[in-house]
């Protein structure tokens, strides 16, 4: 019940938590959906035979097939990395609800290059379609959360962006499992590969459609000074009159935010950019916030999501619906991952224990895996199903490697990064952190599959020792930021202070602030001790917008 109970800032009128809100999130979280699907099912419509036989890649060496199936892959990722540094300029210009709709377009236009895509024209569209969908997916990856957290009541913040998360999950979910469905119904031919490509303008049209019935984000056009637009933006999205209190109120709130953002940035676009690059501690967190995601690379999720029926092959599970079957098995144990992580992992145990207990789990789990392809050889002895003995345990510990990642690693390095910058710089830190993502995926989608041939049963030795060495680095550098108010953050990386004991030091120094408080004994101070918690609590669910893959 705690995390879906309302925690009001303040008294609001029952009238603010309204299907237009709710509305206008559901149509934003269909770029979540079209982000997880696309990230899902290309690893196996590759590996359908009605595609390569589409396509001629029967007759092509395995060192060929690697090269193909790295491009086909990781030119999303490029696409991507260059669509999250875009998402910037278009949100900061044309606003959130015009940014969406363009992505949408765009997305729209990879998607049916994607599906026009046949034997006679070959793979060139195929590969222009994926740059082109993931430039799509790069920009609404940075817009989607940040319209959802600025229309949101704070009280249900939370709540929305959870929505978010759910559905990016769910997309992933229809896309590691529908080449199964296809592959069981569908005979083999050009309709059978055909389908799960032309599913992408399901979410893709939705969003396009929906876009065009958004509200604008109210924060957006206070920012270009737009006053009056965000006063009917917002009483639509509230259903409340423009001239009720609690529109004055949040107006006048977001009109002084934006105010100070400014003096602490600078106004225009490279104002954040600005503010962050002349600031040597701003400069160090933004390497902190890239290298977590080089370490949640490093647990090989990408090369699981790209590459899931090479890995199943690798233990020795072979035929078309054997490795999609399993392969849609850690689709839903991703899911359920992600839902325990969203709804109390992150907030119970903090970041550095999940990230620690994520590594040192996944790990053992790879050092097993590992070690029985090494002694077993299954590749060698294929099969179309499980047997009692190694195969079933191997498999068993993939899932739980599953089991330990998406709790931990998945959506925490996206939490953590939206938490350690300051409010007048974030929008910008976030396409810096969206920017690093990508660019560590499109490293693994693009070679995963040369190191598979070249390196056999060393890539789980590999991935298995990167999150062994990542333990010591979240030891030592990466500071807890559980329940520290944002405002705080900046003690939390003060200089000389180690990180390992950060978090202990800071929060101690909150608590004595609030018995200060509380032994002044004035009714005032009392009232504003709670207001200012209040107020953590109510930023803290905004910045927690953003996810994993």
């Amino acid at each position: 019940m705690g995390k879906l109970s309302k925690i009001e800032d303040r008294p609001t009128p029952p009238e603010v938590y309204n299907w237009r809100v709710y509305m206008n999130a559901i149509i934003a979280t269909f770029a979540a959906t079209m982000i997880g699907y696309d990230s899902a099912f290309i690893g196996t419509s590759i590996t359908l035979a009605s595609f390569k036989t589409e396509f001629s890649l029967t007759t092509k060496s395995t060192a060929e097939l690697d090269i193909i199936s790295a491009n086909i892959v990781s030119m999303y990722q490029a696409g991507s990395f260059f669509g999250a540094i875009f998402g910037y300029p278009i949100g900061y210009f044309l606003g959130r609800k015009w940014g969406l709709f363009i992505s949408a377009a765009i997305f729209v236009i990879g998607a049916i290059l994607q599906t026009v895509a046949n034997s006679s024209i070959g793979l060139g569209t195929i590969y222009a379609g994926r740059v082109i969908a993931g430039m799509a997916i790069g920009v609404a990856s940075n817009l989607a959360p940040i319209y959802v957290a600025e229309i949101a009541p704070p009280a249900i913040r939370g709540r929305l962006i959870g929505l978010y998360e759910l559905m990016w999950q769910v997309g992933g979910v229809v896309g590691f499992w529908i080449n199964y469905g296809v592959s069981l119904h569908i005979p083999a031919g050009h309709k059978q590969w055909l389908i799960a490509f032309a599913v992408q303008l399901i979410p893709g049209g939705l969003l396009l459609i929906g876009s065009l019935f958004l509200r604008e984000s109210p924060r957006w056009l206070v920012s270009r000074d737009r006053n009056d637009d965000a006063v009917e933006s917002l009483s639509y999205i509230r259903h409340l009159s423009p001239a009720h209190p609690y529109i004055v109120e949040e107006i006048a709130s977001i009109d002084a935010t934006i105010q100070h953002e400014r003096s602490l940035a600078g106004a225009g676009f490279l104002g954040p950019a600005r503010a962050v690059f002349v600031s040597k501690a701003l400069v160090l967190r933004l390497l902190l916030g890239s290298s977590m995601f080089v370490w949640q690379n490093a647990t090989g999720i990408n090369a699981i999501n790209y590459y899931s029926p090479t890995i199943f092959k690798s233990i020795g599970v072979t035929g078309q619906n054997s490795g999609l079957l399993t392969t849609g098995v850690y689709g839903i144990i991703k899911l359920v991952g992600a839902l325990i992580w969203l709804l109390y992992l992150v907030d119970q145990f903090g970041r550095r224990a999940v990230l620690i207990g994520g590594s040192a789990g996944g790990a053992v789990c790879m050092y097993y895996i590992a070690a029985y392809i090494a002694v077993a050889k299954p590749a060698e002895h294929p099969t179309t199903s499980l047997t009692a003995g190694g195969k079933a345990l191997a498999i068993a510990f993939f899932y739980l490697w599953t089991v330990f990642y998406s709790p931990t690693w998945n959506g925490t390095p996206w939490v953590y990064t939206a938490e350690i910058f300051p409010q007048h710089v974030r929008v910008f830190s976030q396409a810096c952190m969206a920017a690093s993502n990508w660019l560590y995926a499109f490293l693994i989608a693009r070679f995963t599959p040369q190191m598979f041939t070249a390196m056999g049963y060393g890539v789980y030795l590999f991935f298995a020792s990167l999150m062994i060495v990542s333990i010591p680095f979240v030891f030592f550098y990466v500071p807890e930021t559980k329940q520290v108010p944002l405002e705080r953050m900046d003690d939390i990386f003060a200089p000389g202070l180690p990180s390992r004991r950060a978090h202990r030091t800071v929060m101690r120094s909150v608590e004595q602030e609030q018995h200060a408080y509380k032994g002044k004994g004035g009714k005032g101070q009392g009232l504003k001790a709670k207001s200012s918690s209040e107020a953590s609590v109510t930023e803290k669910e905004e910045i927690e917008y953003t996810e994993v893959v």
